[in-house]
């Protein structure tokens, strides 16, 4: 009996077991590895039937992703990049990774938004959402650690008034009144650092939190600037990037006069963009243009540095 009670008493005063640092690492490290196990098993255990074709194509999963930049060309790249016969696209911006209501539908809805492609294509989607979206990286690397990730950007201030000006045009085609850009700029007589579109330009910011999951050679970023002005270029290295087979020619690209910038040739049929792209900007006071490339100078410099290249943005240049 007295052994008993000394037992007791030696379970009650022993302290507690306090977790190391690198238990607490390696919890975390295997619930990300569930999270994943998860994801699989949700794409295992569901019919594929219906995204199998009698001609031996099928739907699969992205093997890239464009991420963005919302208003940097994505519609542009994607239309370019489908010239090539190894690449099967998504119509569509799926926003599975940054919607919930998407998100919770599981793997196999996101197989349904996808095309048919042979084994030997690249399936690609589009979402210009998923850069500026907190939630993203994580999400595409718990599916794919080894996705590869085009990023398309432009100007941060030009890209501005492309955000500012799709969103005019919307309101206008519902007959609705839409405030002047000036209103969205201005706050107090001094810039709006507030305003979404602005954040949305901070590149550096949301490109950070892509770094924590996915390295920089695993991320090709696409000079939007130079692809309006000269696309084939750019186009030649999202191939090397990809490793496909060099597919895509000059001769797939003639500049239109009427529209003001370069439409495709493939086959013989040639195509432009829809008419929503490319649109006039709004006529802007020079010293608020000025405001806004002077914000972006430091942002920029920081975005150089992250990434180890430069772009010819106006304020790159700003003293």
């Amino acid at each position: 009996m007295a052994a008993f009670l000394l037992g007791a008493v030696l379970l009650i005063v022993q302290p507690q077991i306090v977790p190391s640092r690198t238990a607490i690492n390696s919890k975390a490290e295997t619930s990300q590895s569930a999270q994943r196990e998860l994801l699989k098993k949700t794409s295992q255990k569901n019919d594929f039937k219906e995204n199998i074709h009698s001609n031996g194509s099928c739907r699969q999963l992205p093997q890239t992703i464009i991420i963005g930049v919302r208003k940097g060309g994505t519609r542009a790249l994607l239309e370019m990049l489908s010239l090539h016969p190894d690449i099967a696209a998504a119509e569509s911006e799926v926003h599975f990774f940054d919607w919930e209501d998407h998100y919770r539908n599981g793997l196999q809805w996101y197989i349904n938004q996808m095309p048919f492609s042979y084994p030997h294509q690249i399936t690609v989607e589009k979402t210009p959402a998923y850069f500026t979206s907190p939630k993203v990286p994580e999400r595409v690397y718990n599916m794919n650690q080894s996705m590869r990730l085009l990023l398309i950007l432009r100007d941060p201030s030009e890209r501005v008034l492309s955000d500012y000006t799709q969103v005019f045009y919307n309101h206008m085609q519902k007959h609705k009144p839409y405030p002047s850009i000036e209103q969205f700029l201005i706050k107090d007589g001094e810039l709006n650092v507030d305003y979404k579109a602005i954040n949305r330009s901070l590149y550096y910011i949301h490109m950070q939190n892509w770094l924590k999951y996915f390295p920089l050679d695993r991320i090709h970023i696409v000079d939007g600037d130079k692809l309006i002005k000269d696309p084939f270029p750019e186009i030649e290295k999202v191939e090397r990037f990809l490793k496909l087979s060099p597919q895509i020619n000059a001769s797939n690209f003639y500049f239109n006069k009427t529209k003001g910038f370069y439409c495709l040739r493939d086959s013989g049929r040639e195509r432009c963009l829809h008419e929503s792209k490319g649109r006039a900007h709004p006529q802007i006071d020079t010293r608020l243009l000025e405001k806004l490339h002077e914000y972006f100078h430091e942002p920029n410099k920081k975005f150089f540095e992250l990434v180890g290249r430069t772009f010819d943005w106006h304020s790159s240049v700003a003293s």
